[in-house]
């Protein structure tokens, strides 16, 4: 994928954006209307923590979920009625095609009725069954390592994952969703995420608490 944004893009800004995310559907509504998929996916972002946590702790702005780039046709059939658009770089495209999808990774489900977003959808790089780490490709995990259910069987991207892209931008919703997950690591989740972040972000502040 590559770090430049396609052409033809059209400027969206942060609040225009949010303005459109007012509906977005939560953990269990997904997870309905993707029952029967096949392909490996699970809830991303702060509400997998929540998931992982096992209750709803803070607002949500959106609802992002993870799946595999290949398998992304499957994924979206399992929305009828509705539309994606492609983001990257603040620019948003209407409609797909094979170069925005290739040089992109984000896309927003769009209820076509209203023109709101309701799904954030990551497409991750991927082997067959390998899940490769979009932050650093020489991280690869089975998938079955890398989506967790909860009791209600919603999946959710392992929490030590989440907070390694979290880690990134480290916004004070990072540092607070960080802060309330940490208690609830065990060793082996504390370690891995450990040897993660100093991979990806060396000396990153996170590391002392670990």
């Amino acid at each position: 994928m590559s770090e430049e944004p396609p052409p033809g893009g059209v400027a969206i800004t942060e609040a225009e954006a949010a303005a459109r995310w007012t509906r977005a559907w939560t953990p269990a509504e997904v997870t309905g209307r993707l029952a029967g998929l096949s392909a490996p996916w699970c809830v991303a972002g702060g509400w997998a923590l929540d998931v992982f946590r096992g209750g709803r702790s803070r607002e949500h702005g959106d609802l992002e979920i993870c799946v595999p780039a290949g398998r992304f046709p499957e994924v979206a059939a399992c929305f009828p009625g509705h539309d994606f658009d492609v983001v990257a770089s603040g620019l948003l495209w209407t409609g797909l095609s094979p170069e925005l999808l290739e040089l992109t990774h984000q896309t927003w489900l769009r209820d076509r009725a209203t023109g709101e977003y309701l799904v954030d959808v990551f497409r991750e790089p991927h082997d067959g069954p390998t899940w490769i780490c979009r932050r650093d490709p020489s991280i690869r995990l089975p998938y079955t390592a890398v989506v967790e259910h909860s009791p209600e069987g919603i999946p959710y991207l392992a929490p030590e994952l989440v907070l390694l892209f979290k880690a990134k931008g480290d916004r004070p919703k990072d540092r607070r969703d960080f802060t309330a997950t940490l208690p609830l690591l065990d060793g082996g989740r504390r370690a891995r995420l450990a040897g993660l972040l100093g991979r990806v972000h060396p000396g990153h502040p996170w590391l002392a608490e670990l």
